[in-house]
């Protein structure tokens, strides 16, 4: 496990430079059956992230650029009629592959945005009462800039609530943004990208990661954060059990990566940020205060008492 994410982290890095946290935890998605959301201002990596860790896999790949005048078709798939056969034929949409890469997502309206509501919860199709499944692993990576800037819909819940983490890339540091003028003017450095792990291979990591053992102490633990998201004043929409199950699945990824066979309460603390803030919807005085959700939820972190770390 550790062997190939290694590759997979180095594999990356030849491409995104000084970003290891976030390059973790797109790692962290895959090998947790998730989905993941980038957001940040244009020109920072958000795409060239997500095709870095598409191509570092030897599985199919496609990418979906999201625009006002996309149709939930061109994403799903449609039913077309053939004259000779004189039947419907379904044609396969961007969806179908392992790694799909939702490019500027929220420039396409939200009944485009919709059709990847099914597809990501339940690795399937259904296009004229027929479902075709997704190839697995399957995995959504989606960019969006932030929803103040013009000729965007903003996310709704229910397709924010899909999304197992969101990271946001942030500019370079000076030793970085070097790097990339040295390393990114001459060549695109995509091109020598080459897959340093398959399909197959993966499979069987995510199905290593499904071994990890979860106690009910850090059950409860992830439970009691959740409650309390719930009962702040300062939200108006806490997490849901989708993101309690998510923040698990994202726990049990990364003790695998680092080499353990269960799950410790450090590990929900330190994922919650990327894993619960952005389902979370603040009040209208938080609001006015100044409060984001990544605040409001590190407060509610402290509040809540953290278990004995331990395998039991």
């Amino acid at each position: 496990m550790r062997r190939v994410t290694d590759r997979l982290r180095a594999n990356i890095e030849r491409v995104i430079s000084g970003k290891t946290e976030v390059v973790d935890t797109a790692i962290v998605v895959l090998l947790a059956e998730g989905h993941l959301l980038i957001e940040d201002v244009p020109g920072v990596g958000k795409t060239m992230l997500s095709k870095a860790l598409a191509r570092s896999i030897d599985g199919t790949v496609r990418r979906i650029q999201f625009t006002p005048d996309l149709l939930p078709s061109d994403v799903t798939g449609v039913s077309i009629y053939n004259r000779t056969t004189g039947a419907f034929e379904f044609r396969p949409g961007g969806v179908f592959a392992n790694i799909v890469v939702g490019d500027e997502i929220n420039r396409a309206s939200p009944k485009t945005q919709s059709a990847l509501l099914e597809c990501m919860e339940e690795k399937q199709v259904t296009v004229d009462n027929v479902t075709w499944p997704l190839e697995q692993p399957f995995m959504v990576v989606a960019t969006q800039n932030p929803v103040e800037m013009e000729g965007t819909y903003a996310l709704p819940e229910a397709q924010r609530d899909r999304f197992m983490a969101k990271v946001s890339m942030g500019y370079p540091v000076e030793e970085a943004e070097l790097a990339v003028l040295q390393g990114h003017t001459s060549a695109n450095p995509l091109d020598d990208l080459a897959p340093v792990t398959s399909a197959d291979e993966i499979r069987r990591m995510i199905a290593a990661v499904n071994q990890v053992y979860v106690s009910p102490t850090v059950q409860r633990y992830a439970v009691a954060l959740a409650t309390a998201t719930r009962t702040s004043p300062h939200l108006l929409l806490g997490a849901s059990p989708r993101a309690t199950l998510h923040l698990v699945r994202a726990a049990k990824a990364t003790a695998a990566v680092a080499g353990r066979d269960y799950v410790l309460p450090d590990d929900l603390v330190r994922l919650a940020p990327q894993v619960v803030a952005h389902r979370l919807l603040p009040s209208i005085e938080a609001t006015m205060s100044a409060l984001d959700t990544t605040a409001i939820l590190a407060t509610i972190i402290n509040q809540v008492p953290i278990p004995d770390a331990g395998r039991a």
